[in-house]
């Protein structure tokens, strides 16, 4: 069966948008198949066929990651194309998860190397980013004195995506997540301004603990990267009362996707701009987004 409002008969998926794409699940447990292979435009159709990103192949890479048994999650990356990644395919099969992250990359200047591909791991927290942090090189240094000197020898890669992660756990995102993204945004263009960069922040962010998800649209000049989360289940039971895996599926299924998986009127609601929407045990919660000096 494929992922729910990928076809009619389909399971349920998460999806966020941009430059590169990413992939979020929160549910029940599932196959990482049934998530990533499987719909009718999956993120591995996205990595070749983007409709509505700023690039419309994105082969530089690809990760997943997931929460199971352990206190944290697991990471599976590679730096291959992730259509073309025969491993990823295999592993897929056999991994069946509540909370799935999954990233394919289109560098913005970085290397392609493992380190360098998301999602990105630090204890009980993964992060994805999906945009750019404009003129990085010029001010990087910068941005790494801020991090927290006990954080920085966990920071493996050269990209602006892990530094902005580590800029909020400097920040203090284990305890306040928003408010640390906040923080860690508004050093970004603080210190961006200084070296004449006036619109450097592009995001669309996912991070989680493995108990809830935080997602993140904002852009510095106001025109994020497409983002929309899904209705409710309830209502979409009410909307498509013929489709069965809606009518099975869970009250705590969560969906948020850059692309619409498939034409079906009522089921998508854009994420405003600059917001904030906050997933977990019980209802959801959508919040501004205010970079803080």
């Amino acid at each position: 069966m494929s992922p729910l409002l990928g076809d009619a008969s389909g399971r349920r998926a998460w999806f966020g948008a941009g430059m590169c794409r990413w992939m979020a699940y929160y549910g029940d447990p599932m196959l990482v198949d049934d998530l990533l292979f499987r719909p009718v435009h999956s993120i591995i159709d996205q990595s070749l066929h983007s409709r509505m990103g700023a690039t419309t192949t994105n082969g530089d890479g690809f990760g997943i990651g997931w929460y199971g048994e352990g206190a944290e999650p697991a990471v599976f990356k590679g730096v291959d194309p992730a259509w073309n990644d025969a491993n990823l395919r295999e592993v897929s099969r056999q991994i069946r998860t509540p909370l799935l992250f999954a990233h394919v990359r289109a560098s913005t200047g970085t290397a392609v190397q493992r380190s360098n591909c998301h999602p990105f791991r630090w204890h009980e927290w993964l992060w994805m980013h999906n945009g750019v942090l404009a003129g990085f090189h010029d001010y990087k240094r910068e941005l790494a004195m801020q991090v927290d000197p006990a954080l920085y020898a966990d920071i493996e890669g050269s990209t602006d995506s892990e530094m902005l992660f580590f800029l909020a756990l400097t920040f203090g995102l284990r305890d306040d997540p928003v408010g640390a993204v906040e923080r860690a945004v508004g050093l970004v263009e603080r210190v961006a301004a200084e070296h004449g960069v006036v619109h450097p922040v592009q995001m669309t962010v996912a991070t989680s603990n493995g108990e809830s998800v935080w997602v993140f649209r904002y852009s510095s000049e106001g025109t994020s990267r497409s983002l929309f989360y899904s209705t409710d289940i309830a209502r979409l039971r009410e909307l498509y009362p013929d489709i069965e895996v809606i009518a099975r599926a869970g009250d705590e299924t969560r969906l948020v996707v850059s692309e619409p998986l498939r034409d079906l009127p009522g089921a998508w609601n854009e994420v405003p701009e600059s917001s904030v929407y906050i997933i977990g045990p019980g209802a959801d919660e959508l919040v501004g987004f205010q970079p803080r000096a």
